[in-house]
């Protein structure tokens, strides 16, 4: 009997309004996120942390004071180990979870993989579209702190994979017809923005995302009028775009509704049901943006978990990362791209 160890990775989410701070420290202090040296970037994260605790606090009482992200992704853990299970009889699998920014840290995971004593180790990350601010960052975490048995088989990005596109079409398609099919509605694609230039310097998220989006829209032709934008925009560098609640004002200006799909985002969490969910349909009450509709982030369907799942049994069988099943191949102008950086460093 093989055992394998899965370990599930995202951004967590305070649990409560006392870990706020903490958490949004974790963050800023990432060199990912601030590109600066730590004598600059810790009193720097300090500072950011303390003066936006109180309304991170507000954002988050309305989530009922903590973030839901842990949950969800306690839930999407034992769906995949389920189906890994099933397809798997002769061995034992667990599937673990690594936040980045609060519990259950990567150093926490680590141990108990090693306990576990796994013969595989595939590392997934539940950011389907690679960023050196998410699946790189985490990644760089997860080296730090596992020093157990197993051989390593990592997961850079699923893009393109069938099972990601059929759930977010899935998704958008059961929103817009239980709204009763309105025939005014622009489709909007938000994902996470980035400042422009960590997309300048290769990172291939832009890309990735824009490719997701139109595979998905390929399978909704009853919702032709749709675009890509990007949300979350904080600090003074200039970040992709267009902005999200730009793209709102403006389809209401145009007598339009929206229908928000959040492309990047697996799981419910702040950005979802706030950002979307409160303070960006406020922008569209105030614009007559209607209807203002909203598709569910993909939690546990069926068609996620089984690219999960498939994408562990593509990832056994691979010696550098890569996505799934091939099908996505970031341009040579991508230097940041983690499948080409991880065949470079083998190949030196």
């Amino acid at each position: 009997m093989s055992k394998l160890a899965v370990v599930l990775f995202n951004l967590g989410g305070p649990d409560g309004p006392q870990s706020v701070q903490p958490f949004l420290f974790n963050l800023f202090k990432d060199p990912a996120i601030i590109g600066a040296p730590a004598l600059v970037r810790y009193p720097l994260a300090a500072l950011i942390s303390t003066t936006r605790k109180t309304s991170a606090q507000a954002n988050y009482a309305i989530m009922g004071g903590g973030s839901p992200l842990l949950p969800e992704t306690q839930a999407q853990a034992r769906a995949l180990e389920a189906d890994l299970a099933a397809q798997r009889p002769g061995d034992e699998v667990r599937v673990f979870i690594a936040m980045r920014y609060w519990k259950p840290f990567a150093a926490e995971t680590a141990r108990q993989v090693a306990e576990f004593a796994p013969d595989d180790v595939v590392l997934l990350p539940l950011y389907p579209h690679f960023s050196t601010t998410t699946t790189g960052s985490s990644l760089k975490d997860w080296d730090k702190a596992y020093r157990g048995p197993g051989k390593r088989h990592t997961i850079c990005c699923y893009p393109t994979s069938d099972g990601l596109i059929k759930a977010h079409a899935d998704a958008i398609r059961e929103t817009w017809e239980k709204a009763g099919k309105p025939d005014n509605v622009r489709l909007l694609f938000s994902a996470h923005g980035l400042p422009e230039k960590i997309i300048a310097d290769g990172d291939p998220y832009r890309a990735q995302i824009e490719a997701t989006a139109a595979l998905v829209a390929a399978q909704l032709p009853e919702l032709a009028d749709w675009m890509v934008c990007f949300q979350s925009r904080v600090g003074p560098l200039k970040w992709i775009g267009p902005p999200t609640d730009s793209e709102i004002r403006r389809a209401g200006a145009e007598g339009k509704g929206v229908l928000l799909s959040p492309i990047a985002f697996v799981s419910e969490h702040v950005e979802t049901l706030v950002e979307l969910d409160h303070e960006y349909a406020e922008i569209a009450h105030e614009v007559g943006c209607a209807p203002y509709l909203r598709a569910p982030a993909l939690g546990t369907r069926e068609a996620f978990v089984s690219t999960l799942s498939s994408s562990v049994m593509s990832a056994l069988g691979r010696s550098v990362p890569s996505g799934p099943d091939g099908d996505w191949s970031c341009p040579s102008s991508f230097a940041q791209c983690g499948c080409r950086m991880k065949r470079a460093e083998r190949s030196a």
